[in-house]
């Protein structure tokens, strides 16, 4: 954990654990290395890796694949791609600062620093490209959606953040979505919806990535300010789920309808827009004074949609207050969602990583705290409510009895300039490899050396598991491997 992050939740368990990309494994890292786990089932956590390493910052691993990305803290500045279950490293790239975060998806790796963040090909690690003189981002907090979508804040004084299309190198969208600056944000499984929260972390706010329409704004809370420690998605994005420094995680309940009126609300706007400008300047002016809450305002956002949803009785209401409490505070607080379900922790001030994923075809909650353990949570989607305690695993030592698991992955693109590389002469790759090209030697000429270069291939590569359910297979259909020429 960041020494911001820490200082915001008071409290340093010693770990700091991680979900990959479909919530079916987690990395639990701490000064004595990094170790990685499965998922299959409520009573069993299999350790599937153990590095008995240095002091590490972050662990990344690429769905079920054994490629993982690696920054220790003797050396903040190296990010090391490592095939774990060859445990051997692949190779390591070089950065001007300490890197923040790292995140993966099946074609992209982002590396983020401080005021700076590079896109790879996580195919052949080529760099793709680079953002450079971003507002200072202290946190390294940026999000990539599987669909190559990346968000990351560009200012540090309000919750302004931008849509970068991490696959074709283009700008999307620009939103204002608090007016305190960003303290978590996270792209749905599908990369349809993006939520985010502000430093206040009062009220969490949905939007379509499509067009920048707010889909859904939930109150966390009213009585105080806290530090949103995660926010994520559940695997179907009809859930988000978000833990804080308090003893209270929330979940909030997706409405399918909601994404339809935002994009419906965009195309009306759109036909307006077109149709008469006297009108959309007129309709601008009047919507500047209605949008806000905790200081949040959205880009492109629609002046009707803070009364969209409230229905005759909470309209009915809100005009009565309004006699006694100022407008906009009305406004917000009857038309914000409330949690759909809680859970209710035994100590404050942790931080905790929570997810929502299907565990022997049934909905779980799963938190992962820094203090070492996992815990799992039953979770009632038809009613919601308050969540039980079913299990809880201890990760702190290193387990025994390891049960191996199949190992592999899928990927594509395309290509653009290189980075500084740095690797070791042992580790040198073999003249027809990728690195090997980019070095200058002749693409056609391989040497003893060449099995390092299958080894990105190979752990990015993953063969399909008949005995878990695949639910991606339509977004992300099988990539046939791309010849090393």
């Amino acid at each position: 954990m960041s020494d911001i992050n820490q200082k915001c939740f008071g409290k340093n368990g010693g770990f700091s654990i991680s979900f990959n990309q479909d919530y079916t494994s987690l990395s639990v890292v701490s000064n004595t290395g990094y170790r990685l786990f499965s998922l299959g089932s409520v009573d069993r956590v299999d350790e599937i890796f153990c590095s008995h390493d240095e002091d590490t910052k972050i662990a990344e691993r690429l769905f079920s694949s054994s490629l993982v990305a690696v920054v220790t803290a003797s050396e903040p500045n190296k990010l090391k791609v490592c095939h774990f279950k060859k445990g051997a490293e692949i190779c390591n790239y070089g950065y001007p600062s300490e890197i923040l975060s790292v995140k993966l998806n099946r074609s992209r790796l982002v590396v983020c620093l401080v005021d700076s963040i590079y896109i790879h090909n996580i195919r052949d690690m080529r760099l793709l490209h680079s953002i450079k003189g971003m507002a200072p981002n202290p946190r390294g907090l940026c999000t990539l959606s599987l669909l190559s979508h990346l968000a990351y804040p560009v200012a540090n004084e309000t919750g302004e953040l931008q849509i970068f299309d991490a696959a074709n190198q283009l700008r999307r969208l620009k939103l204002k979505a608090h007016d305190s600056p960003l303290s978590a944000l996270n792209f749905s499984y599908n990369g349809v919806l993006l939520a985010t929260a502000s430093e206040k972390g009062t009220v969490i706010r949905v939007f379509c990535v499509k067009n920048g329409q707010k889909v859904h704004e939930f109150r966390r809370g009213v009585k105080r300010h806290v530090n949103i420690g995660s926010l994520n998605f559940s695997t179907c994005a009809s859930f988000v789920v978000a833990s804080s420094n308090t003893e209270t995680v929330h979940i909030f309940r997706i409405d399918a309808k909601a994404i339809e009126q935002a994009e419906r609300r965009c195309s009306i706007a759109l036909e307006a827009s077109a149709g008469s400008n006297n009108s959309s300047n007129s309709s601008s002016s009047s919507s500047e004074g209605g949008s806000e809450d905790d200081g949040g305002v959205v880009a492109n956002g629609d002046p009707t949609a803070a009364t969209n949803g409230g229905g005759w009785g909470m309209s009915f209401i809100a005009k009565a207050v309004t006699n006694y409490l100022p407008t906009n505070v009305v406004t917000d607080v009857f038309t914000q969602d409330r949690a759909y379900a809680t859970i209710q922790l035994a100590e404050a001030g942790l931080r905790y990583e929570c997810v929502m994923a299907k565990l022997e075809k049934e909905i779980r909650l799963l938190l992962a705290c820094e203090d070492g353990f996992l815990y799992i949570y039953s979770f009632e989607d038809a009613k919601g409510g308050e969540c039980k305690l079913i299990r809880a695993h201890d990760l702190r030592t290193p387990l025994h009895g390891i049960t191996e698991v199949d190992i592999g992955g899928n990927e594509n693109d395309e290509n653009t300039n290189s980075i500084n590389v740095n690797m070791t002469k042992s580790m040198l790759p073999a003249p027809g490899t990728y690195a090997g090209v980019l070095k200058g030697r002749p693409a056609d000429r391989m040497s003893a050396d060449s099995d390092w270069c299958h080894d990105l291939r190979e752990a990015v590569e993953y063969p399909v598991k008949v005995t878990v359910p695949i639910y991606d297979e339509i977004q992300f259909p099988p990539v046939k491997p791309i010849a090393v020429e």
